[in-house]
């Protein structure tokens, strides 16, 4: 019997919602709507119509999937970030809404030239040129993969002319100083991971949540190295796991980097790290 695509969608929500799955109805609404080629929006305009065969077999297959916990931007490709789609994949971290209070602070100043350490999907460092116009960045990541989807998305975003994508473990292949230096660094606590959600753990690369150790690794090999880097002047906005925010204060202030601030998310929790280094 065929089906209307709002009959699809409450059958959907409840099978996401016998798996465990968060928010289902909010799952089901972006799958349909994935499946159906459609913006999620315009779900409710086709609600009344029947699913076509293929699009219902499309969207089983997606339920399926997502019933097994496969993240829901890795069945559509992309996750929206400071307004903008980042095309994602298991080769990079998911970008998150908390990331978006570095980008907050990262342009109350202006700057000419940025630096992303460990650019991932290259979120962070596209949203910023794109924010800020005639603007240099380079990004840089350990993994090969994750440098080709960052210079996929700056093809994506018209921003590839300005940036510079290389594969570098930190600053190992980093030339030159920079007015502006971030970074959301692999932070989590090897004896954190079992706690993670399923789409975390078995979805996304060890290699950018964890340092396999305490979660500050990063943030030492970061200080070790930042001052050759950094104009005079220049800020450093770190990304910081909501207990870190003592430990790596106090790790820029003993390289001498100054007005050093925790900055809060908008839950009011500590999620970055902010500093600079003296004219």
């Amino acid at each position: 019997m065929t089906q209307t695509a709002a009959q699809a969608m409450v059958a959907a929500t409840a099978q996401l919602r016998e798996a465990g799955v968060h928010d289902p109805a909010r799952d089901a609404r972006i799958l349909l709507a994935h499946a159906a080629r459609v913006e999620a929006s315009r779900v409710t305009l086709i609600a009344p119509d029947a699913l076509e065969e293929e699009v219902a077999v499309r969207y089983g297959q997606l339920i399926q999937m997502r019933r097994q916990r496969v993240p829901v931007s890795h069945l559509i490709g992309e996750r929206e970030f400071y307004g903008r789609r980042f095309k994602v994949s298991g080769d990079v971290l998911d970008p998150r809404p908390e990331t978006e209070t570095l980008i907050e602070a990262a342009l109350a100043q202006p700057f000419k030239r940025v630096l992303d350490l460990g650019t991932g999907s290259g979120c962070i460092v596209i949203t910023l040129l794109s924010e800020q116009p005639n603007t240099l960045g380079m990004a840089v990541d350990l993994s090969e993969a994750a440098c080709l989807q960052a210079a996929s998305n700056a093809v994506f975003h018209n921003v590839d002319t300005c940036l510079n994508v290389k594969q570098s473990n930190w600053f190992s292949n980093v030339t030159g100083e920079f007015d502006l230096i971030v970074s959301n660094p692999p932070y989590i606590a090897l004896s954190e991971m079992d706690a993670l959600a399923d789409e975390v753990i078995n979805h996304e690369p060890h290699l950018a949540l964890t340092d396999g150790a305490d979660g500050l690794e990063a943030y030492r090999v970061i200080c070790g190295q930042i001052q050759e880097h950094l104009s005079p002047g220049g800020r450093v906005l770190v990304e910081i796991g909501p207990t870190q925010g003592r430990d790596v204060s106090r790790f820029f202030s003993e390289i001498g980097l100054i007005d050093v601030q925790i900055l809060p998310d908008l839950d009011g929790r500590d999620r970055v790290v902010m500093a600079r280094k003296r004219v």
